[in-house]
């Protein structure tokens, strides 16, 4: 694939940093205790630290000018008993914010997780999983420091540059103004960076995202490439797409490390201003050495908390672009959900009804046009027709998948819209053209269609199946380990097995989409005595091209141009010599 099909980077709301670190504060605050308990630690450090430089005073003015030891080790003494729980408390209060930080990462995660579950089947259209994956992972990491460094950062930095400000101003102003008159060049400056800064991490998560998805297809899709020689095409689409991430990280980074070096120069042109007022214009005379001293620590004290607020900042804007990502699938709302005061789904019976129903996936471009059909119980329809005609979509339909554009679609007299999907989708069986399985035994895999399934229950639905020979030939039987997509066990086999996950929740309504299209002919012989158990007493879909799989059917609809253009059994469509004739005669000269 070329490196422009990963180019269609997400499209974000802009929302104001605040309002997200506000979002964030509230996952924050379901943990008070803790965050109580860090905020007294943090009130003792910010007093000790804003007590140790008039302690300095003290001690040079006080005690060393006038060679008063025992007072001076007096004050030692005080300064490193404070100084000491100081430290204490710093390594308590980083322990409790970890803990507290974990813990919200972890609800962010299943939070995201949990709703993601939620979205339907038009959010994963329109988005590689690849993309997903970096925000359920890089992007919720990517907070905890965002998380800590709001409170042990933003809050006792903040109150010590008040406070610093205040103490300085009070004890002499003209040195306080002279040590802070960078403040408004240092103002102009983080104000003129933070404007670039942001957009540039959020194109930096974008491209990572890109990279991701990419990583995450190349991977899926192994075989392919392996297959058709196209390691060196994929291979220069991961180094551009590679090169894009570092180009964007760079861009990023070039603002972010501005921030430090103008409050650098902001620092060191206010310890310059505050000697010179003190010792050139005031005069040693009017200004002690002491004084001069505690405002020199003071003014550490203050431009300090400014660099940590500036670096504080800079993550700030790196990582927020994470949590708007976050924020912004946690705020997609499923199109396709349960109206308020649905009722449960009675046990069907099976008789099904489409009511001039329409459908388009794009606007504009229709896929099913005033569709009409009633289906008695326990009928099994055949849908055939050209790629693309709807096949599928009349089962995605059915099963609320996706929701009609127009008309009606009732199970048993009810309106799918009205009943919940839960109840709906329970009483159904839903075997797709992908025949996915999961990392675990297979065992686990087929009771995926039950989960309650008892041991006796998953064999019977892997002998119906004819899955039950060769699984009784693995090392450890139904206990054997699979791993992602089945791994190790051939297409047919894989097939098997999803049919008999199909099987082992004895669905009323049964869907099988292209269910034999990776079996060959004579494992399909073996399992078409278990498709007919199953089928019998059900009212079924069976898609499929293969049309020698679907001459029992009751009924086959031939789907095209949008809704159905010949109805009728094997016999009666051959006999009519129409669109099913010449599907069935092409696909006999294709054979042969």
């Amino acid at each position: 694939m070329s490196v422009n099909s990963y180019k269609q980077d997400e499209t974000l709301n802009e929302k104001s940093k605040l309002q997200t670190l506000g979002r964030l504060f509230a996952y924050m605050l379901k943990h008070k205790s803790a965050l109580i308990a860090v905020l007294f630690i943090m009130a003792y450090c910010v007093a000790v630290n804003l007590i140790n430089p008039l302690i300095i005073e003290a001690a040079i003015d006080r005690h060393i000018s006038i060679g008063d030891l025992g007072g001076l080790y007096r004050l030692v003494g005080i300064a490193i008993c404070l100084n000491a729980v100081m430290i204490v408390l710093v390594k308590l209060r980083m322990y409790i914010m970890s803990k507290v930080c974990n813990k919200v990462l972890v609800e962010i995660r299943q939070q995201l997780y949990t709703h993601i579950q939620t979205l339907d089947f038009k959010f994963f259209d329109s988005r590689p999983t690849g993309k997903i994956l970096a925000r359920i992972i890089g992007d919720i990491n990517s907070l905890k420091d965002v998380l800590s460094n709001s409170v042990t950062t933003l809050i006792p930095d903040f109150i010590t540059v008040c406070s610093v400000v205040a103490i300085m101003f009070v004890k002499n102003a003209r040195l306080a103004a002279a040590a802070l008159i960078s403040i408004p060049l240092m103002t102009v400056g983080v104000w003129f960076i933070q404007l670039r800064s942001h957009k540039r991490w959020q194109i930096y998560r974008k491209k990572g995202s890109n990279l991701n998805a990419f990583v995450h297809e190349d991977l899926s899709g192994i075989r392919i490439i392996q297959s058709f020689n196209a390691e060196s095409e994929t291979h220069d689409t991961f180094y551009k797409l590679v090169d894009e991430h570092r180009g964007a990280f760079m861009e990023a980074v070039k603002y972010a490390d501005a921030f430090g070096s103008i409050v650098d120069f902001c620092w060191g042109l206010g310890n310059i201003s505050l000697w010179y007022a003190g010792i050139i214009i005031m005069g040693v005379d009017k200004v002690s050495i002491g004084t001069l001293v505690a405002f020199g620590s003071y003014i550490s004290m203050f431009w300090q908390p400014i660099m940590n607020l500036s670096n504080f900042y800079n993550q700030l804007i790196t990582n927020i672009s994470g949590a708007e990502r976050i924020f912004e699938i946690l705020d997609t709302k499923p199109e396709i959900t349960d109206d308020e005061g649905v009722a449960e789904m009675p046990e069907i019976s099976g008789t099904i009804d489409f009511e001039n129903v329409s459908f388009y996936y794009e606007e504009g471009v229709k896929v099913l046009e005033n569709v009409s059909f009633h289906i008695n119980q326990g009928e099994t329809i055949a849908l055939v027709g050209p790629t693309g005609a709807g096949k599928t979509t009349i089962v995605n339909l059915l099963s609320r998948f996706y929701d009609v554009q127009g008309g009606t679609i009732k199970i048993d007299g009810h309106d799918i819209k009205s009943v919940s999907i839960e109840s709906l989708r329970r009483q159904m069986g839903i075997m797709t053209q992908d025949n996915f399985l999961f990392t675990g035994t297979i065992k686990e895999n087929i009771a995926y269609g039950k989960l309650d399934a008892t041991d006796e229950e998953i064999i019977a639905a892997a002998k119906a199946v004819h899955a039950h020979e060769f699984i009784s030939q693995l090392p450890d039987g139904y206990d054997t380990r699979l791993e992602e997509r089945g791994g190790g066990l051939s297409v047919g086999q894989k097939q098997l097995l999803a049919f008999a996950r199909t099987m082992v929740s004895m669905p009323k309504i049964l869907i099988l989409d292209e269910a034999t299209s990776s079996i060959d002919t004579k494992t399909e012989l073996l399992v078409q005595d278990g498709i007919e158990a199953l089928l019998k007493g059900r009212t079924s879909f069976v898609i499929a091209h293969r049309l020698s799989t679907i001459q029992k059917a009751d009924r086959i609809f031939v789907i095209d141009n949008g809704g159905i253009v010949e109805e009728g059994n094997a016999a009666e469509l051959m006999a009519k010599k129409g669109a099913y004739y010449k599907l069935y005669t092409a696909q006999l000269k294709d054979v042969v």
